[in-house]
This record gives structure tokens, C-alpha cells and sequence, in this order.
């Protein structure tokens, strides 16, 4: 079955590349009545608005997380039926925090928003051109706070590339690059065969709920007092990011003049966004995989990127006749690095972050007596279920020590280097030099510490309407 994009939030379809201006307001609900009646009169950004002829000059888009929900008027039994993780939360208890790696600097308890008073109950994001962001976005903001909503927080985002290229995260690299597809129509086949390679298209059930996912189930409840089809588990953590710390690490340990070198290989791409030398590519800077490199010789193992998307079909090893196939398949043959399990089309998320703060080159970075500078990405991303996607691919893939068969070592971009339960470090980092020879980085600092997070439920055009009348 089709989407319906016309009762389906924009963000699901668009990272609007075209607007350049973002502000994310956070806020809470004090007046239930007026802020339900200013939900009825808004008018958030429809899917069916984006990717036509028209330019599309500003939008909004409006998400709750479970306390928002209780404060509109739903009790606990109505919600039952969402994802038991937004129920309870991104920082719902120590477990949780330790899955996603929100340890040490990043814990919760550390967070200037997410917990507690400063624990959200609506999101809105909204983004247009940069001229008119400021006074436009300002104007919605002030009449929230004046129907029944009280301020949390309220962020800018550095302008992004208005040309629809991708922008650069603060460390300096292309982002936005690698991206799933979403079958829209539903018309992909989800059998064995047609999946037995790596494949960026899936599902529309792997975003949307009440859609046919990659195991041709659907989730989310259609006919309940909150509409959740059309909707979409939206995940948002402020990332602050110590750009003259990552940058004078890469110097220190590669030498200024192969301070790039060093980290296009934590990263796992070239600064622009490109395979780096070597992966076999039909071309495009996203069209690669990793069966060519098994060892990491090209790309590390425990770079970032091949963290975050291992790019494995649901054979690692591809088509290689039935016996092998099968043989493979039931985990008999290969290594920790190609365990089909783990096939990335189960664990795919849809990303919508942007950056904020000062922007400045790795040249600059690099100069040791340069002052810390303030910078990091919102991240968000969007996905139908939060175990499955995003927390599987935060604590399985990226935070994980053992991931890939390796050990002592966490995402080399995102890890907390707090140690593992058994006191094992997790602050190494194995890569080849430029020679093909192997080489252990040791000591790596934290380049990136939560500042704040929160699970938000994107509703659909529907769903919003079924808030806004309780």
C-alpha cells in the first residue's frame, strides 16, 4: 500500500537541504486547554508539500515524547501499545544510559535538558530560508509560549547548504551522505533472495508505522485514542563535539601533514564525503561496500561509518551457490565481521541532524593555542522501532567494544572511553598506515559528549488532530 503523504509530517520525506535556517524549540505544557487549541490551529509541514515544483520557503514539524502525552490528557492504558523504549524514556535508568554509551561526561545526570524539570513534552522544529528564519521562527515560538506552553529549551542551527548538497558537520566532513530509501509505493520484494545482497532500499514500515516493515509485520496502533499510523519514533540527543580535541589528536598521532590522512580513517570517508581509496565503487560516493576490505586494511574494522552501517545483506559473503549460502547462513562459516545476523536492512534509521555552533577548518583546529570553541550536532533521527534501529545500532554497533570481533575499542568518533564492566579499556583504535602495516592508537580522548536527549513520537497530520482533541 502506497503512503499517503499528505497525512504524513514532511520530515519523514525531506531533511529540507533547501532551507538553511533551524531552530528546535523544547518545550512544556502548562495550560493543557490552550495548548491543545493552538495544536488544533497549527499547520505542520505535509509530506505531500515537499518535492514538487513549488519551493517550499518554511516549515514546521511537531513531535511529543510519552510526558507530553500525559499532559495532553492521555492516561497510561491508552498508550500501552506504543514502544515500551519512548515509554520509558532515553534516560529512564542506568541500563538504558549504559546501552547507548551515555556514561561518564555524557550520563544523564550531566544533561541540560532531558531530566527531570528540564524534561520535554512537545518539539518544535522549525526551519526556513535564512532570511527569513530568524523573525518567522521567533514569531511561532513567542505565540507557543503564550497558549499554554512554558519554555525548556530553544536552539539555532548553523546555516546548511542551501544548493540541497550536503552540509558539514562541525568536524569538518560531508554529512548526510549515506542514507536509506524508502519504498514508498511498497512494491519491493522482502523475500530471502531478493535481500541477499546489501541493499539501501527498504521498507516504508522501517519509518512509518502502520506500514509493512522489513519483516513483513506492521506496528503502531490505527484505531486507538492516539492515532499512530503515519507516525514515527522520533530520537533527538544534542551532541557537543570538541573539534580542536579531535583535530590535535589526528596531528599528534599521524604528524600535522597527515593529520587528514589519520582521520578520514576514524571517520571510515574521505572529508568530502568520498569512499576512501581503494573500496570498490561503481562511481558514486555512497555506492561501496565492505566485502572487498574484510580485514580493514582500506577502511578500519571500528571506523565509524562501518560501524554504523555495516552495509551486509543478509548474506555477508554474497551469492556464492546454495550449499555455501546455506552453510553461511546458519552461522557455520566466517568470522565475527560478517555474521549475517546483523544485516543492515533490520537496523536502518533515517537521520535529519544539523550542526550548530562555530564553524572552523582543521587548519585552524589543529593550532594547539587555539581555545576550545562551542560546536556539535542536533541529532535526529527517525525510525518505527527504537530497539530494533536506533538502540540497536548505538549499543550493538557503535558503542559495543566487541563489535566486529575486535576488542578494547569503542566508536573511535563517538565512544565515551569509559572502560567496559570488567574493567577492560575501550580506548584503542587499530587501523593500517599508508604502507598496509598495522597500528594501534592508544589513549584516545572523547570527542563527543551528550549534552541532552529525549524520545519524541512524530505524529502523523491525523494523529496530531487526535492530540489536540483529547
Amino acid at each position: 500500500m502506497a503512503v499517503d503523504f499528505n497525512d504524513v509530517q514532511a520530515l519523514v520525506r525531506s531533511g529540507f537541504g533547501s532551507l538553511g535556517g533551524a531552530r528546535y524549540v523544547l518545550l512544556r505544557i502548562v495550560d493543557a486547554t490552550r495548548a491543545k487549541a493552538w495544536l488544533a490551529r497549527a499547520e505542520p509541514t505535509r509530506a505531500s508539500q515537499v518535492g514538487g515544483a513549488h519551493e517550499l520557503r518554511c516549515a514546521m514539524q511537531i513531535a511529543f515524547t510519552r510526558a507530553g502525552l500525559i499532559a495532553a490528557g492521555f492516561d497510561e492504558a491508552e498508550l500501552e501499545t506504543m514502544a515500551p523504549e519512548f515509554l520509558d524514556g532515553m534516560a529512564s535508568d542506568g541500563r538504558r544510559s549504559h546501552r547507548l554509551g551515555d556514561v561518564g561526561e555524557s550520563a544523564p545526570e550531566h544533561w541540560n535538558w532531558g531530566v527531570g524539570a528540564r524534561e520535554p513534552h512537545a518539539l518544535i522544529m522549525l526551519l526556513a530560508k535564512k532570511t527569513m528564519i530568524a523573525d518567522w521562527a521567533s514569531g511561532i515560538e513567542a505565540a507557543a509560549l503564550a497558549n499554554g506552553f512554558a519554555p525548556v529549551a530553544s536552539f539555532d542551527s548553523c546555516p546548511a547548504r542551501e544548493d540541497g548538497d550536503a552540509s558539514h558537520e562541525p568536524f569538518g566532513f560531508a554529512d548526510g551522505v549515506s542514507q536509506p530509501k524508502i519504498d514508498w509505493n511498497g512494491e519491493r520484494s522482502i523475500s530471502p533472495s531478493a535481500n541477499h545482497d546489501y541493499n539501501p532500499l527498504i521498507a516504508a514500515g522501517e519509518i512509518l508505522l502502520g506500514h509493512s516493515n522489513e519483516y513483513g509485520v506492521s506496528a503502531g496502533d490505527a484505531n486507538g485514542a492516539l492515532v499512530q499510523r503515519n507516525g514515527s519514533y522520533l530520537v533527538y540527543r544534542q551532541l557537543e563535539q570538541d573539534v580542536t580535541g579531535f583535530w590535535q589528536w589526528a596531528a599528534e598521532a599521524a604528524g600535522p601533514e597527515n593529520a587528514r590522512w589519520m582521520a578520514e580513517r576514524v571517520v571510515g570517508r574521505g572529508i568530502d564525503g568520498s569512499p576512501l581509496p581503494g573500496l570498490a565503487t561503481s562511481g558514486g560516493r555512497d555506492d561501496f561496500l565492505f566485502k572487498g576490505d574484510p580485514d580493514g586494511i582500506v577502511c578500519p574494522l571500528g571506523s565509524h561509518i562501518r560501524r554504523a552501517n555495516p552495509r551486509s545483506g543478509d548474506n555477508p559473503h554474497g551469492r556464492r551457490g546454495f550449499l555455501r549460502d546455506l552453510v553461511s547462513a546458519v552461522g557455520l562459516a566466517g568470522k565475527a565481521t560478517d555474521d549475517p545476523v546483523a544485516s543492515a536492512r533490520f537496523h536502518r534509521i533515517l537521520r535529519r541532524g544539523r550542526p550548530y555552533g562555530t564553524t572552523i577548518t582543521p587548519e585552524l583546529a589543529m593550532l594547539p593555542e587555539l581555545p576550545h570553541v562551542e560546536a556539535g550536532l542536533h541529532f535526529l533521527c527517525l525510525n518505527a522501532s527504537l530497539a530494533r534501529q536506533f538502540e540497536f545500532i548505538q549499543g550493538a554497533w557503535l558503542i559495543s567494544p566487541t563489535f566486529g570481533g575486535l576488542s578494547q575499542e569503542d566508536d573511535p568518533l563517538l565512544g565515551s572511553r569509559c572502560p567496559f564492566p570488567d574493567d577492560r579499556r575501550t580506548d584503542l583504535f587499530r587501523y593500517h598506515d599508508a604502507h598496509g602495516v598495522p597500528r594501534i592508537a592508544q589513549d584516545m580522548p572523547r570527542f563527543v559528549t551528550v549534552r541532552g536527549g529525549a524520545y519524541f513520537f512524530l505524529p502523523s497530520i491525523t494523529g496530531l488532530m487526535s492530540i489536540a482533541s483529547r
